[in-house]
């Protein structure tokens, strides 16, 4: 599967964690990546400095849905259940 035309979805829902080009500190979850141009593409994609996070999103049936309000919604749950705190991060804790 290859990315959808104009969505950036993944370059916008989750959080990034890592330094990226023009953002030193990674970015929040909701908040458009520097890198993302206005062709809704990321500008480093395939480059070096792209983080691994980033790199490891593949598009994917799931992922991205019929269309770009699908793929943020999808994305942003996933951000929420893998956020530090939530239930889902802390199943398999020992109480």
């Amino acid at each position: 599967m290859n990315c959808r035309d104009a969505c950036g979805a993944c370059c916008i829902a989750p959080s990034i964690t890592s330094p990226i080009p023009g953002m030193p500190d990674g970015k929040p979850a909701g908040v458009p990546c520097v890198q993302l141009g206005k062709d809704m593409r990321c500008k480093i994609f395939g480059q070096p400095e792209r983080p691994d996070f980033c790199a490891g999103l593949q598009p994917s049936v799931e992922m991205c849905g019929e269309n770009r309000g699908q793929a943020i919604a999808w994305l942003s749950e996933l951000e929420t259940l893998t956020a530090p705190g939530s239930q889902a991060g802390r199943r398999g804790e020992s109480t």
